[in-house]
């Protein structure tokens, strides 16, 4: 019990310290933000499959250019530089890259790499001066989400989430219907995230790297997703897990957890977050005069949805290119998203993450600041 109640004073007295007031609409028309000249040009630092996809994704954004590469394996960067034409002045590794402080022609760094180097990886590019995209989640706990913000706000940088949903126009259609009122009071969310995990080898499945297993990686979506879709933030959580292979999730590695968020409305959301199961990425929010359902809600290909009016039908564009245009609008131009993607909205996951682990530890609901 004193361990949660240390949880819960920590977590809230950081909430008070970090919190915003919320954002609800995009400062400029899209047509406006794509006339500005400004390219922002942005270093990846992590070469893996998800670099990758972002990589080809900035091939045809209009404002954001892939111009610099980090990793610690210099084959890749070899690759890098031919394929995306990077000089090498522009290439570092984990060692030297804080020497990016006196490289005029990269505006910021996105950090991809394993969740547990985030935080310290966040703070070098920010002493460097540069603006730093954080991908999700943005830190193994709350603690150090904190001071990622800190860091940033010190050094006069943005810090920003890799959260491509906050983009994406289908779901951008159901957050405005519910602003709207036209679902009228809601009253429900449900949110289903997860897929089997294959290699157990992977960094995924290691807790010093990862902070945590499927909750860190597809959970989070239902946690963020509540939170959009619904329209508040949660008061309490509570959660159970199941785990049917301690040997591929072992100790600090979730395989299953069932969780559930109160919201001061009275909203109730519903959630499962999976590494043993496929065929689960759907949000549904339930409302008193109407629904909006979505499934796939969150994959990389096109959302698809319904409400009780009909079918969300807005056009599909690669979700990292949207992104990646939008976050340089927010740094040049001072865009404020319909939905929040700085690093005190990834600060606001991870204090939920936080405490649906002290949830499942404790078996008691946990309340948040």
């Amino acid at each position: 019990m004193n361990s949660r109640r240390s949880f819960i004073q920590k977590a809230g007295a950081t909430a008070i310290a970090l919190s915003t007031p919320a954002i609800s609409v995009f400062s400029s028309p899209i047509s406006e933000i794509f006339d500005q000249d400004k390219i922002l040009r942005v270093a990846i630092m992590g070469l893996g499959s998800y670099g990758t996809r972002v990589a080809e994704a900035m091939q045809d954004c209009k404002r954001a250019k892939l111009v610099g590469v980090i990793s610690g394996t210099p084959s890749k960067i070899a690759m890098w530089q031919s394929k995306y034409g990077i000089p090498a002045k522009n290439c570092y590794n984990y060692e030297n890259f804080d020497a990016i402080k006196d490289n005029p022609d990269i505006d910021a760094v996105y950090v991809i790499t394993p969740n547990a180097l985030h935080k310290g990886q966040t703070i070098r590019v920010a002493k460097a001066g540069k603006h730093v995209i954080c991908e999700k989640p943005m830190a193994v706990n709350a603690s150090d989400a904190a001071e990622m913000v800190s860091a940033c706000d010190q050094a006069g940088v943005k810090l920003l989430i890799g959260y491509r949903m906050h983009f994406e126009a289908n779901t951008l259609k159901a957050v405005e219907m519910r602003e709207k009122g036209e679902f009228g009071d809601i009253k429900f969310f449900q949110g289903l995230s997860g897929f089997k995990i294959g290699d157990p080898t992977q960094w995924r499945l290691n807790p010093e790297l990862s902070g945590g297993g499927a909750m860190m990686d597809i959970g989070i979506y239902s946690i963020n997703g509540a939170r959009y879709m619904v329209g508040e933030e949660p008061i309490w959580v509570t959660a159970q897990e199941v785990k049917t292979d301690p040997v591929k999730f072992k100790d600090g590695i979730d395989e299953t957890i069932t969780f559930q968020m109160g919201f001061p409305s009275g909203v109730v959301a519903s959630c499962l977050s999976t590494y043993s199961m496929n065929n689960l990425d759907k949000f549904f929010l339930n409302g008193t005069q109407g629904f909006a359902e979505m499934q796939p809600s969150t994959g990389y290909g096109p959302i698809q949805g319904k409400t009780h009016k009909g079918p969300l039908n807005e056009p599909h564009v690669t979700h990292q290119t949207t992104q990646m245009d939008q976050m340089a609008a927010i740094i040049f131009d001072g865009v404020t998203p319909k939905i929040p993607v700085d690093g005190r909205e990834g600060f606001k996951d991870m204090v939920i993450i936080d405490a649906i682990f002290e949830a499942v530890k404790t078996g008691e609901k946990v309340l948040l600041g």
